[in-house]
This record gives structure tokens, sequence and C-alpha cells, in this order.
């Protein structure tokens, strides 16, 4: 006896790399051993914040545990979106208004804490751009002497010959 499905049969899906242009620096060994500051650097590839965010967020959200929250300066955005949606769920976009912080994004999330980026101005040249998010994910004093204190060899992951090398990126 042979039975019928009304689900299609799985079909391969190519692989597409994200297009995000982002760099992280290394996870730090626990959540308190986590360094104040940066935690990378995100290029956006223009000024349409809800589109940028959502793909950042799609990158992000499975990386770092469901993202929850966004914050953003308006001095950076003509536009600022209330709610994006995030593989399939809802997050909500808050502003900021420090003189200090205009070129950050804070996205919060309740398994992995607060994530602070710099961001990258879209119209920045590939080189700047470049310089910008080695420096942002380059380990600090504090991020050696964390690792050292945990037991555990030095952060590696994304660092190539000393160098930090964007985690996730796009061309």
């Amino acid at each position: 006896m042979s039975t019928t499905t009304d689900q299609p049969p799985p079909r391969a899906v190519p692989f597409r790399s994200p297009t995000t242009r982002l760099a992280l620096k290394p996870v730090a060994p626990s959540p308190t051993a986590r360094p104040a500051g940066l935690d990378g650097a995100w290029w956006p590839r223009s000024r349409d914040l809800a589109h940028e965010l959502t793909a950042l967020a799609d990158v992000l959200d499975p990386l770092w545990g469901r993202i929850t929250r966004i914050a953003v300066n308006p001095l950076q955005w003509p536009i600022i979106p209330r709610r994006i949606v995030v593989n399939g769920h809802v997050v909500k976009v808050d502003w900021f208004t420090s003189p200090f912080e205009q070129h950050k994004i804070l996205l919060l999330s309740y398994t992995a804490g607060r994530w602070d980026l710099l961001v990258i101005p879209p119209e920045t040249d590939a080189v700047a751009a470049a310089r910008l998010m080695t420096a942002a994910t380059a380990p600090t004093a504090s991020d050696l002497m964390a690792v050292d204190r945990a037991g555990r060899p030095s952060p590696s992951h994304g660092y190539d010959e000393g160098r930090p090398t964007p985690l996730v990126a796009g061309k």
C-alpha cells in the first residue's frame, strides 16, 4: 500500500554567502570575562536602516542568540524603523542621542547580553573601512589578560598571523 503526502520533496538550495560586511572580536571565554568596549565593526552598504539592520541581524541572530532590541544614533540614519523582522521574530529598534557614540550600534539579546559595534559610514572607502574594522576587532590587553586568567590559549578565532580578519564578510 502506498501513501501520499501534501508536502513537496526536499530540494537542494545553493549556499549564499552573507553580504553583510562585519568583523567581530573573538568570543570571550566567559560572559564575565567580556571586556568593555567594542565587540566588532559593521560597514553597512547604504543608509537604508530597515534593509541594513535586517541583513545584519539575520547574520548575528544565530551566532549570538535571539536579538530582541537594537539601538542606533539618529544622527547617522535618516529614517529609523520602529521594528524589523529577523529570522521570523520581531526586533524592536530604538535610538539614543549620545554625541560621543554616534558611530555605534547596540544589539541586545536575552541569552548573550549587550553587544556594541562600531558603525562605519557606508560612504567610507574600502581601505579606510578595512583599517577601522581591523582596529575595532584588535585584541586589547584586557582581552589577553582575561584569556590568560581562564587558562586557555590566546584567542585565534578570526585572526590570521596576528592580524584580525572578518569572521563574516561580504564583498
